[in-house]
């Protein structure tokens, strides 16, 4: 179900802990078998929880807690705009508004070309650079104005 590269990059990550503990991998290894398959299927956890020795409840339990999971497919780009208080009174708020107006969907909806996924989070520790956005989990954009939210959106197109 995972690929060999994957499998290869979990045992790199497995290796980093004592053998009895190599249950300790399972944050490196969800991230890892959603890198390959672009979400987590019950499928794709239970061959996790097999590869590293779980119970599959307690990997959903980890999958399930942490919002970096995407339990459900989503689009090509995850943009997740924090929206604490904090980043909130520092125009994330009214940068939700654009990101909603440009693309047409709401949060948690993805746009009918399958391009985007629009997700709110919870704090990213970056409250003095706000408007704070992450693409995909991987990257993270600060300052986010109209007009920087405009020109991330037309490079991602472009893509």
């Amino acid at each position: 179900m995972l690929s060999a590269e994957s499998l290869q990059r979990i045992d790199r990550e497995v290796a980093k802990y004592p053998p009895e503990q190599k249950r300790s991998a399972v944050m490196s290894a969800l991230i890892i078998a959603q890198d390959e398959k672009g979400w987590l299927s019950t499928e794709t956890m239970d061959k996790v929880a097999e590869y590293l020795g779980m119970p599959p409840v307690a990997v959903y339990e980890v999958a399930t807690f942490y919002s970096m999971y995407n339990l459900q497919p989503t689009g090509k780009y995850k943009l997740t705009l924090c929206t604490c208080l904090p980043c909130g009174l520092q125009g994330a708020l009214a940068a939700a508004d654009h990101l909603r107006e440009k693309l047409g969907i709401d949060f948690n909806e993805t746009s009918a070309d399958g391009r985007f996924t629009l997700k709110e989070g919870e704090c990213m520790g970056a409250c003095a650079m706000a408007p704070v956005l992450l693409v995909n989990n991987k990257k993270m954009l600060d300052y986010m104005s109209n007009e920087k939210l405009d020109q991330l959106l037309a490079s991602l197109n472009d893509a």
